[in-house]
């Protein structure tokens, strides 16, 4: 086991100095909002701090989110070491996850997705297995989530972006094209059941600690972990595109209270909407074997990991009590698997993750 010099924060990703900058750019932006009107549109000032931002027009509401990857093609790049997979065709879903992801919680659907490939060389391209593997994941996600993959930039940004590697991202607008299907937590309340979609592992969250403590070990990512699996081929499993659940839900006419894409902040997010509730949870998925290596060799507690990774749950629905079997079923029906965890309560704002003996309080998730 590694000093606990391990955290998150010291790994160089510590969110209380970065999430004062966020609200400041958030509060900027709301004085853009007037431009719309030129539109015949209007802004949904509710969903600013959400994770999609949304303005209604006439015959329906429209979202947009842009996301990054982060680092976690680096360990594809070190994994292409210890075999012929490039694991690009992953990363590029891990990419269009962590966009469509964020996008659904309003309840929007996917139609365009757009790529961004910022690298530091053109001879990037030239390595043509990499590059395919690249586009027909990206093209792969893009069916996954419904949408059309309708463009992007690639730019080379020498002196900016190391020549060996790529920055990846992307964005996308999506459409509520029934107005009942808006989702941003004004029906939340106490007695609301908290279903959790389970994760496929780190997804793309926390790889700067993961990639670390890859680093301490002898064997780097080919070391083993418990269940047989190298580090780094464990760490590049895909992240789930969930978008199918919420499109599975609207036909059904589940009235979805509220939605969170359990990403960076971990289960802090579970309180990511504006009312003051507690969010109590008594059950908790498996950890993947990955995530239990990084705490144990991080030397790092509960407390954190859950504060900053998935730890077994990638998504979060609430619904009301009688609906909650409702949307495990339809989880499972397409192919995913999930869980009724908890209850919204009356209370503070906070989230308490009883089987861990874990309390987060509202002032440890500043988002908006």
């Amino acid at each position: 086991m590694t000093d606990t010099n391990n955290s998150y924060a010291e790994s160089g990703v510590d969110y209380s100095a970065m999430d004062p900058i966020k609200v400041l750019a958030q509060k900027r932006a709301a004085q853009t909002a007037d431009n719309l009107s030129s539109f015949n549109a209007s802004e949904v000032l509710a969903s600013r701090g959400e994770s999609a931002y949304v303005w209604e027009e006439v015959d329906s509401y429209r979202s947009l989110v842009i996301e990054g990857l982060g680092t976690k093609n680096l360990v594809a790049d070190a994994m292409r070491a210890f075999g012929e997979k490039t694991y690009y065709d992953s990363i590029a879903q891990d990419t269009v996850a962590m966009v469509v992801n964020d996008l659904i919680v309003v309840g929007a659907l996917p139609q365009v997705v757009n790529a961004y490939f910022a690298i530091g060389d053109s001879n990037w391209m030239k390595d043509e297995q990499r590059a395919s593997d690249l586009i027909n994941g990206w093209a792969n996600a893009c069916d996954l989530s419904g949408a059309t993959w309708g463009g992007g930039e690639t730019p080379t940004l020498k002196g900016i972006i190391n020549p060996e590697t790529i920055d990846l991202g992307g964005s996308a607008v999506g459409i509520i094209a029934d107005k009942k299907n808006l989702v941003l937590g004004d029906k939340l309340q106490a007695g609301d059941s908290i279903v959790l979609i389970t994760s496929s592992g780190i997804h793309a969250n926390g790889l700067t600690l993961a990639r670390k403590i890859g680093g301490e070990q002898t064997e780097g990512f080919a070391t083993k972990l418990s269940d047989g699996r190298m580090y780094g081929e464990a760490l590049l499993t895909p992240t789930p595109i969930y978008v199918p659940i919420v499109r599975a839900l609207q036909e059904v006419n589940i009235d979805v209270h509220y939605m969170v894409n359990i990403t960076g902040h971990g289960w802090r997010k579970l309180m990511r909407a504006t009312k003051d509730l507690s969010y109590v949870i008594d059950t908790v998925p498996d950890v993947p074997t990955e995530l239990l290596f990084i705490q144990e060799q991080a030397g790092i507690n509960d407390q954190e990991m859950y504060g900053n990774f998935n730890m077994g749950a990638g998504f979060a629905i609430y619904v009301s009590e009688s609906d909650a079997q409702k949307v495990v079923d339809a989880a499972t029906t397409k192919g995913f698997a999930a869980l009724i965890a908890g209850k919204v309560e009356d209370g503070p704002k906070q989230v308490t993750i009883k089987p861990k003996n874990i309390t987060f309080t509202g002032d440890t998730l500043e988002v908006r």
